[in-house]
Order: structure tokens, then C-alpha cells, then sequence
């Protein structure tokens, strides 16, 4: 679309993501792009690499309270990752980046939209991410913060950015294992 060698579109890649929270918002700011096509296309995506979690679900059924799936992504791509770990069930409803007005992760609104349409407490509430920078205003808005960085960030992530944060003051617990950690909350929950 931009007509450009794959090194610079990448770099116009990375800069929009960084400065406006999601690719697409960039692309929408300063290109007029619409956002249907782009969403169908970044997540046509092969989702038969996830495989069942039942630790997970096991743990998150454990979890008292209506759970949400709050994502950038589009929600077809959203219900079909949590399809394809077993987890459609566990879950009260998902919010994508169009139920936000396409306004992306971490801006304020798009935290204040998700809590104006599920009713979330904020002080009541557990925001997990994959990205530190997403947990800043979960964290101010009075929410526990947990950063999850599974094995095999590091293939996921393409920039070290992306996985900077870990020791910021707005992540109060960070895991390797998410099934394990919302086990351990769970039982402490349940004493």
C-alpha cells in the first residue's frame, strides 16, 4: 500500500505502533485507511498452532467475578484464539478494537469505553497483558496489573520495546505461567 521496500514499510510499521498503539491506528491517522480490510487481513492468521488449555480454564472457572477478553485485535480473530485453547465458556464477552471505536490499547478512552460497557470496578479488577506498556492506565485506574510473558515472547515480540517493562512500578506481578498464577489467586481467594 505504501510502496515502499519491506526494511522502511516495517520501520513505518514500527513507528505507528509505538506512537498510536496499534498499527492500524497510524495507518487510519495518516493514511485515510478504513479499517475493516486491514482488520480481516493482519488477522487471517493460522490459529491450529493453540491447543486446548484445560489448567487454564480449570483456573479461570476459579476466578470469582465476570471475566473479559479486552483485545486490540478483531474479534473474529479474538474468539477464534479462544476457541482453539478451550476457553470460549470461561469467558463473559470479549471487547476488540471496534467496540473501542477503534481507539487502541493503552489510551485512556479506550480503558474508559471497556469499563463504560462491561461495568467493571476497576478497584475490583485484575487487568493481565502481554504488554507493559498496556497495564499503565489499568494501574491508575486502581487495578491489580499482572504482565504475562509466557515462553516464547521473544519469537512473538519482534522489538526488545515490546518486552521492556517488566519491572515498571504500574506491573505489581509479572508470570511465566499464567495457568499457575491465577491457581495461586484462586486458592488465596478461596482460604
Amino acid at each position: 500500500m505504501l510502496d515502499l521496500p519491506i526494511e522502511d514499510a516495517h520501520a513505518v510499521q514500527r513507528d505507528y505502533y509505538q506512537r498510536y498503539g496499534t498499527t492500524l491506528r497510524g495507518l487510519m491517522e495518516e493514511k485515510g485507511v478504513q479499517p475493516d480490510d486491514f482488520l480481516d487481513y493482519v488477522h487471517d492468521v493460522d490459529h491450529s498452532v493453540l491447543e486446548p488449555n484445560p489448567a487454564l480454564a480449570d483456573a479461570i472457572d476459579r476466578l470469582p467475578g465476570k471475566k473479559f477478553v479486552f483485545t486490540n485485535g478483531s474479534r473474529g480473530h479474538a474468539e477464534r484464539s479462544i476457541a482453539r485453547l478451550g476457553l470460549t465458556s470461561h469467558f463473559t464477552d470479549l471487547l476488540d478494537i471496534v467496540a473501542t471505536d477503534l481507539v487502541p490499547k493503552p489510551r485512556r478512552e479506550a480503558y474508559d469505553m471497556f469499563l463504560a460497557k462491561t461495568g467493571v470496578s476497576p478497584v475490583r479488577a485484575a487487568m493481565f497483558e502481554d504488554l507493559s506498556r498496556n497495564l499503565a492506565v489499568p494501574h491508575l485506574l486502581g487495578m491489580h496489573t499482572i504482565l504475562v510473558v509466557p515462553p516464547g515472547t521473544r519469537e512473538v515480540f519482534r522489538e526488545a520495546w515490546e518486552l521492556e517493562g517488566d519491572d515498571a512500578p504500574h506491573v505489581e506481578f509479572v508470570t511465566d505461567d499464567l495457568a499457575g498464577f491465577i491457581e495461586k489467586v484462586a486458592g488465596a481467594i478461596e482460604s
